[in-house]
């Protein structure tokens, strides 16, 4: 195997074609530099040419771009079937991106080229080469993505050959074997990408693989094993269908399992805060179950593991949850007693004397029966311990709130043309800070956002960590089904750009549960205001 990879993202092309993401051109601007933070090699910014927004990164990103270890890359495709390759429009916008680096992709399956192409095989294989070269003769590195190169070489093992020998006579600096469909599986591929490797010529060979098969890292991994030595990936595994190969995962397998160099050592602790940002700047959710870097990668609820992790945590740990920049987490439930409790808090930092830890618990399992459910609301389970100590948050108190719905036009029926124009929602929310009574109104796009937009009005610039705290997610459960008066639980979670946390609140009122949910969500946020971000202390999470 190698000693080293070189780690291509392609987050900001392949990435970004997952249903749901739709980032701005600052967006992207913003995940580039995530990107180079986390010291990947090449970071492919999309394809210039095929959109306004790739035209304006692209432009962009030569004068507002600092990266330290990445270089930008500009993806395209090869000429076109009978058309010259410096006539090839595609390749002359590759050349004006002003990149260094290009990656164009071209067909490795005979069936594509005859379908697909509707050409001929000598053709395609020339499309190829004439573009290799074009671009090279313009000064530039060139990688290849092979496209469908493990089902193309299936398929016609000797077409596919031929694409990899026209590809290095025209000069290709990296050879990319993509599993495109991501239908493979990890031994075809380790052998195809060996048998590939014997015949390569001294030239540099890379992976790219897609997740459709559940396999993409595995088969990323497979293919190190067999002479790859250039990988490449998504952060979070974003990507056309159901996803790439999934960095977050393929670079700690790779350098923590392996001993494979990928990106500069010390950065590795940065790579679950990495994750978290971008999901925050392309505005998707954070997955929970995420090796190495979701939330519960290191979780353990009360009972045999937490007792024994307690005391050695690589009982039930794979690797140190701190050297991707993760913690070990105790998820506190009804199932769990004072010993659970007291280890929590030992773990916040908290002291906590053991009747303090006996009346957590037992209040743990009444609210629990009473549809609270702390293993997804750690933030509310930390100020719960914390008053349990006697702490009694000083920040603010609150008299009173309403929020009011307000029907504009209709007859009651929803107007599906024009749901915005009809409902207008306010917020009338009144606290007290030092004494000084409080209170302001503010019109949202909903009952939360409307509360939430009160509360700042009323405050205006007493707390000033509340400007950086910002809501990210809303989720609203009916815990018992008894009708119009059912049980609602309210999942809040917030951010301030660095730490991200979740609080609950339960109630037969959804309002009343949405405004403790979101008070909790506060006070945590002007609790722990001071504290490092992420990228030194991976905090409190859910």
């Amino acid at each position: 195997m190698p000693s080293s990879i070189e780690i291509f993202d392609t987050t900001l092309r392949d990435g970004v074609q997952f249903e749901g993401i739709s980032p701005t051109v600052d967006d992207k601007l913003a995940v580039a530099e995530q990107l180079d933070r986390l010291g990947v090699a090449w970071i492919e910014g999309g394809w210039p040419g095929a959109n306004p927004k790739d035209v304006e990164f692209f432009a962009r990103a030569t004068t507002e771009l600092t990266l330290d270890t990445a270089r930008l890359v500009a993806f395209g495709s090869t000429r076109r079937a009978g058309v010259e390759a410096a006539d090839d429009k595609v390749l002359h916008d590759l050349v004006q991106a002003g990149t260094e680096t290009v990656c164009i992709v071209g067909k490795s399956w005979d069936y594509h080229v005859t379908e697909a192409l509707r050409t001929t095989l000598d053709e395609g294989a020339a499309m190829v080469a004439d573009s290799i070269r074009f671009l090279k003769e313009q000064g530039l590195r060139v990688f290849f993505d092979a496209e469908h190169w493990f089902d193309g070489y299936k398929s016609n093992s000797a077409f596919s050959l031929q694409i990899l020998h026209a590809a290095a006579e025209a000069g290709v600096d990296c050879f990319v074997m993509c599993d495109t469909n991501g239908g493979s599986l990890p031994d075809e591929v380790e052998r195809i990408a060996s048998e590939t490797a014997s015949v390569a010529e001294g030239i540099q060979l890379g992976i790219h693989t897609q997740n459709d098969s559940g396999c993409a890292v595995a088969n990323g991994i497979a293919a190190v094993r067999g002479g790859a030595t250039h990988a490449q990936g998504t952060i979070n595994g974003y990507g056309e269908r159901t996803g790439n190969m999934d960095l977050t995962t393929f670079v700690p397998n790779l350098t923590l399992k392996l001993g494979i160099a990928t990106i500069p050592p010390e950065r590795l602790v940065d790579i679950s805060s990495v994750s978290g940002r971008v999901a925050e700047l392309l505005n998707m959710p954070p997955q929970p179950a995420q090796p190495y870097v979701g939330v519960s990668a290191f979780a353990h609820k009360a009972g045999l593991h937490t007792s024994a992790i307690s005391r050695r945590p690589d009982t039930y740990e794979h690797c140190d949850p701190a050297l991707v920049g993760n913690r070990t987490r105790f998820l506190v439930s009804d199932l769990g007693g004072r010993a659970s409790v007291e280890l929590k808090a030992s773990q916040l930092g908290i002291d906590i004397d053991p009747v303090a830890a006996s009346s957590v618990a037992s209040s743990l399992k009444e609210l629990e029966n009473e549809g609270f459910h702390f293993e997804v609301a750690d933030a509310s389970l930390e100020l719960m311990i914390r008053q349990a100590t006697g702490w009694v948050q000083p920040y603010f108190e609150v008299e009173s709130f309403r929020v009011v719905i307000n029907h504009q036009q209709g007859t009651g029926n929803r107007a599906w043309n024009d749901i915005e124009a009809q409902i207008v929602t306010d917020a009338i929310v009144t606290v007290v800070i030092d004494d000084e009574r409080l209170k302001s109104v503010a019109e949202g796009s909903g009952p939360v956002d409307a509360l939430y937009a009160a509360f700042r009005a009323a405050v205006n610039g007493r707390l000033p960590a509340l400007d950086r705290i910002h809501l990210v997610d809303y989720k609203v459960r009916i815990v018992d089904s008894g009708g119009t008066d059912a049980i609602t639980r309210v999942l809040i979670t917030l951010s301030n750009g660095e730490r991200t946390w979740t609080t609950i609140g339960v109630s037969f009122d959804i309002i009343e549960a949405s405004w403790h949910a979101l008070a909790d969500g506060v006070i945590f946020g002007l609790l722990h205001a001071g504290e490092a971000s992420n990228r030194d202390k991976p905090g409190p999470t859910s």
